[in-house]
C-alpha cells in the first residue's frame, strides 16, 4: 500500500514546487502535472505530485492522517 501526502504548491519554478505540509516545506517535482500554481492543493508521493486536489480533499487527507498518528 502507498500512502501520499497532501499538501498546498507555495511556488513553481521550471518542473519543481515547493510544498507546505503540517507546517514544513519542501521541494518536489511538479513534471507530471502541467497547470501547477501557488495556491493549488496536490497529492505527493515519493517526492512527485501526482494529482491535483481540492481543499477538501487536503482537509479530510489531514483529518485522516491526524486519526492514524
Amino acid at each position: 500500500m502507498c500512502v501520499g501526502l497532501s499538501a498546498k504548491v507555495v511556488s513553481v519554478k521550471d518542473q519543481t514546487a515547493l510544498i507546505e505540509a503540517g507546517g514544513a516545506q519542501r521541494a518536489i517535482s511538479a513534471g507530471v502535472l502541467d497547470d501547477l500554481e501557488p495556491g493549488d492543493y496536490v497529492m505527493v508521493h515519493a517526492g512527485v505530485a501526482i494529482a491535483k486536489i481540492t481543499e477538501t480533499d487536503d482537509e479530510e487527507a489531514a483529518d485522516v492522517m491526524g486519526e492514524l498518528l
